[in-house]
């Protein structure tokens, strides 16, 4: 595909990048979603929702997160510089804090007092939780089934946040399902409830205004790795799935066309459509995801010949999703952006390797990330850099890991 230039990646006013976005809802959300629209660009141009949303990253969130300079995992890829932009160390462990607060702050604006979620790997869950119980808000999280079973340790902390953690049994039991539900909780309680969408994805304004949130990533790592090397990276690597973490590290970048932007998508266990959770996999097998609509919004999404959302698998929960964010998929498409995967087996190996080499369990959505992170260092001279954004810590997969290594 041909590379065209990208100066910016802005959606227009209907929320599309290009093609992708938008707002599929039914009518009953099409009224609260414009209000907060409205809310949220309000609260874009205000000085002090700003100062206060950035003082609480800082004082309450732990922001600026460090850029640790992976000295071992660099020796061990015998190439460029390997950097791990640390959004473990956050408060609740991963960078689903930095858009809760945000979002909690707009909740509070718009004087809903009742909160509700979905959650994958549990993280956005508990930092939905977390900012509930700092702003008192009551607290409700749909989670799948299967999701509850390999992530019991974070339903544990938000019920112990005062959240009220719903398990959904529909469907494949994980967060496609999760979201429906929560779609439906926020249909028939529009007047007091406040969705706390945690990705960049669903109908507009998400998309736009979880970037927004979670771009503080980038602008820390731009201003970071330029402080430590005196010139940009040249690439960023972030796990995707629905891709909040990925695109709040790309979003500072996108003009600087010398930065390469991959994304890593979970290959599962299998080429074969509903063994992984590749939506630009373009396997035989699989024939890749392919452009419709789910949740409110037009991307790529894993379907079957019938145009049925097809199943998917992921020894991760946080990227088990059969579609990707909006600007996810117009960057892919523009050429701005580069999409791979890895496999289950890959991502528990770099589970591993970033645990013994450099002393820091990364979550398993995170893991993904480190092997192709070591194939491109290799590939680069001793002088360059690259930035993995660690997204989340792995105490939540320790368990699952641990069961996997007695089978």
């Amino acid at each position: 595909m041909q590379k065209l230039p990208i100066t910016e990646s802005e959606p227009d006013e209907h929320g599309h990048w290009g093609k992708f976005g938008g707002r599929y809802v039914p009518e009953t959300l099409v009224a609260p979603l414009e209000e907060l629209t409205k809310e949220f660009m309000r609260a874009r141009e205000d000085a002090n929702f700003w100062r206060e949303l950035n003082q609480l990253l800082r004082d309450y969130g732990g922001r600026p997160t460090p850029l640790f300079h992976a000295q071992r995992l660099s020796a061990h890829a015998g190439g460029a510089q390997i950097y791990l932009k640390r959004e473990d160390l956050l408060h609740t462990g991963a960078h689903k804090i930095n858009n809760a607060v945000g979002q909690a702050l707009l909740a509070r604006r718009m004087s809903k007092r009742r909160v509700i979620a979905e959650t994958g790997a549990g993280q956005h869950g508990v930092a939905t939780a977390t900012v509930c119980a700092l702003f008192g808000l009551r607290c409700i999280i749909y989670m799948g089934a299967e999701d509850v079973r390999r992530q019991a340790l974070n339903v544990f902390r938000m019920r112990l946040l005062g959240a009220e953690v719903l398990t959904v049994n529909a469907g494949t039991r994980t967060l496609k399902d999760a979201i429906n539900e929560a779609l439906r909780d926020w249909v028939t309680n529009v007047h007091d409830t406040y969705y706390l969408l945690g990705s960049a994805l669903g109908p507009h304004p998400y998309p736009l205004m979880v970037r927004e949130f979670q771009s503080v990533i980038g602008r820390e790592a731009r201003e970071q790795i330029l402080s430590a090397s005196g010139k940009l990276p040249r690439a960023l690597i972030a796990c995707v799935g629905g891709g909040s973490n990925s695109i709040g590290l790309f979003h500072p970048f996108i003009a600087d066309e010398q930065v390469r932007l991959i994304g890593v998508e979970a290959g599962g266990r299998g080429d074969s459509l509903g063994e992984h959770a590749a939506r630009f996999h373009t396997g035989a097998a699989s024939g890749g995801g392919q452009i419709g609509v789910l949740q409110g919004t037009m991307s790529y999404v894993l379907q079957d010949t019938n145009g049925q959302i097809a199943t998917t698998h992921s020894i991760s929960a946080g990227l088990d999703y059969s579609a990707i964010g909006p600007e996810h998929a117009f960057l892919h498409d523009a050429g701005r952006a580069e999409y791979i995967w890895t496999s289950d087996a890959e991502a528990l190996e770099g589970f591993e390797l970033c645990a013994k080499l450099e002393g820091i369990i990364p979550a398993l959505e995170t893991s993904h990330a480190i092997p192709p992170a070591i194939r491109i260092a290799r590939d680069l001279p001793r002088d360059e850099s690259i930035i993995v954004n660690l997204s989340g810590r792995g105490d939540k997969d320790v368990q699952l890991v641990a069961d996997l290594q007695m089978q």
